[in-house]
Formats: structure tokens, sequence, C-alpha cells
């Protein structure tokens, strides 16, 4: 990972999209503070779509996509995208799979359920279960007290072997059936809504992640970038962002957002100190 200030004028002068994971990108210590909230206004009002990446739920993604500066919003680790059309008062959804097999899978995941808070002590069902679409989300230390290590990796086992997909984020362990992440569909949102094929449109997107199951998108975008507590991940087989900022959760996402806006506005104002 190289410095976030070695990420050049050239190559941000190029990027149209802000892609960001929420959990520990955005916000710091569980919080989503004004300084990276006003970010995403401050890069919507330069022109630049931002499009928040989560795995968060689909009941909180369509309060995203409805009240935040968002151009949309990509669920559940891809399970789903949101976009809110404003003009027309309308959602606009795109789910990967079907109802029916969204039905079949959660049958299959319920069964997992069990299995897991059974086999793995200290592990919870996430507070947030109950507005889920298309996964099952295992707490391992947002509500719980952290899981060991071991523990989260009997987690991620448990998963694989009953033929599910499963991702570790900062605060759970998410799994579901189906071939599907965060890439993948921020591929088919970026074509329906924005009109921009990623592949060929790469280098006109900036990611902003923290961890594991961001791993697919700090490797396919050359302006990835990761707040500084994606090195507490360092040590693992993910793959890292290209740059990172100095700073953690949503101060180190405020810091990239004003180098992008000093390329496309000029200098910004510097966000506030604390302490």
């Amino acid at each position: 990972m190289r410095p976030l200030s070695e990420l050049g004028d050239a190559s941000l002068a190029q990027v149209r999209v802000v892609l960001t994971d929420i959990d520990d990108t955005l916000t710091s210590e569980g919080l989503l503070l004004a300084e990276p909230y006003a970010a995403l206004e401050r890069l919507a009002d330069a022109g630049i779509a931002v499009v928040p990446i989560t795995g968060r739920p689909a009941g909180w993604c369509d309060m995203i996509a409805r009240f935040w500066p968002v151009a949309g919003v990509v669920g559940e680790n891809g399970a789903f995208y949101f976009a809110y059309d404003r003009q027309a008062r309308k959602m606009r959804q795109r789910f990967f799979a079907t109802v029916e097999e969204r039905r079949e899978n959660r049958r299959k995941l319920d069964d997992l359920r069990e299995r897991i808070l059974a086999e793995v002590p200290g592990t919870g069902i996430a507070s947030d279960q109950l507005y889920r679409e298309a996964d099952l989300a295992i707490d391992v230390c947002e509500d719980v007290d952290p899981v060991s290590a071991e523990g989260v990796e009997r987690v991620l086992a448990l998963f694989s072997e009953a033929g599910a997909v499963a991702k570790l984020s900062s605060i759970h362990v998410n799994g579901w059936f189906g071939n599907y992440d965060k890439l993948s569909m921020t591929r088919i949102f970026c074509a329906d809504q924005l009109g921009l094929d990623i592949d060929r449109d790469k280098d006109r997107f900036v990611f902003v992640g923290d961890s594991p199951n961001d791993g697919p998108m700090f490797a396919f975008f050359p302006n990835s970038c990761g707040v500084a507590n994606v090195a507490d991940f360092a040590g693992g087989s993910a793959p890292l962002p290209k740059f990172v900022a100095e700073k953690r959760g949503g101060e180190g996402f405020v810091e990239i957002a004003n180098r992008l806006l000093s390329v496309h506005q000029g200098p910004v104002v510097r966000e506030r100190a604390h302490g």
C-alpha cells in the first residue's frame, strides 16, 4: 500500500464516481459523524457520484438511497442495488436472485444459523438481520464480545462447508448462497444507473474500504484506497488497496475526499481538528 499522497492529480482528474464501504470507512467507532457525511455532499455537489457499497441490510439501504446524497447503494455484499429516482419519486431495485431463489436460500441459511450458533461459542446474530433479504450476518464483535480468530475462522468454514459464500467485514461474517459479490453488483449498478462500463472505465472510479470483504474491489480498481484501519487486516490473504490514508475510519474518508476535491475544486476546507 502506498501513501494517499502518491495518488496523482492526473489520475484523480479522471474520477467521476466514488464507491465507498460504510462500516469503519465512513463511520468511526460505530458513528457516522458530521465531517464524513458532509464530504458525501461536497462530492455530490462537485458532480462526483457517490455510491455506498456495503454489507448492511436491505432495510438500511432503502433509507440510505432515499435520504443520503448518493446516486444509489449496493447492499448485502452485492445481493442487490437500490437507487432512488428523485424526479419520478420511485425506488429502482435490482436483485441478483429471484424471489423464489431468495426464499430457498433463506431456508438453507436458517438451518446454517442454528449450526453456527451451536458450534461457535460467543457468536450472535447481527442486530440488523431482521432487515436482510439475502444473507445471514453473524456478529463477531459489533454487539457481542470479540470472537477469537479461531472462532471467526470456524464460522467462515461452516459457511463454506454448506456451499455458501462467506466474507469477513470489520464487524460481521456475512454468508450467502449465490455467485455474486460487491464487485459483480457494482458492475450491474454502474451500467444500469450511471451508463458506465467499469471494465472499460475503471480509471473513472475511486473505491474506499477497510476490510477483507472489500478485497474484490481493492484488487479491481487502480484507484482503490483504504482508510488507515485497513492495515489491521494486512496479515491476511485478502487483497489490499493500492493507496492508504493516514487516518482511520471516517476521518480517513474525509482525507480521501479532500484529496479528490482538491483536484476537482481546488483547495478545500480542512476537516475540523479533534482532541
